[in-house]
């Protein structure tokens, strides 16, 4: 098993058993604990899977959202930019909640943080270590 693998299966332990694909759970942990780099990594494995099936644009959505974040961890504005409005383009194909997720909420959400990046003309990275985001699936514990 590559480092990658098992490092990923690692982080998918404790959400086995639950409802929900563990790989997605663990995809909301990671990106609650600002490890935004390997929330993506996490739910590759269910997007590699699905990536023309019905949640293909929805899981390519949360993977941009990521990296969006991980574009503001290392202070690269324009590419979080870039990134926050094709995970737009992505999760605005669903309805208003998929999988759990208030994708509306969510719409609303990646538009201020793309507001805040150009009204300063990505002259100020909004995130900070207290203003990072947290995600919240409706009726999980995640």
């Amino acid at each position: 098993m590559s480092n990658k693998r098992k490092r990923i299966a690692e982080m998918v332990v404790p959400h086995h058993g639950q409802k929900l694909d563990p790989h997605y759970l663990g995809y909301f942990d990671c990106f609650n604990r600002q490890l935004f780099y390997e929330a993506h990594e996490v739910l590759e494995n269910l997007w590699l899977k699905d990536r023309y099936g019905p949640n293909g644009a929805y899981y390519k959505g949360l993977i941009q959202l990521a990296g969006a974040f991980v574009h503001l961890q290392k202070g690269r504005l324009r590419p979080a930019a870039a990134l926050f409005k094709l995970a737009r383009t992505n999760l605005d194909k669903y309805p208003p909640v998929h999988e759990h997720l208030n994708l509306q909420i969510m719409g609303e959400w990646i538009q201020k943080w793309l507001s805040d990046l150009e009204r300063t003309h990505f002259s100020r990275n909004p995130m900070t270590d207290t203003s990072a985001p947290k995600l919240k699936l409706e009726g999980s514990t995640v």
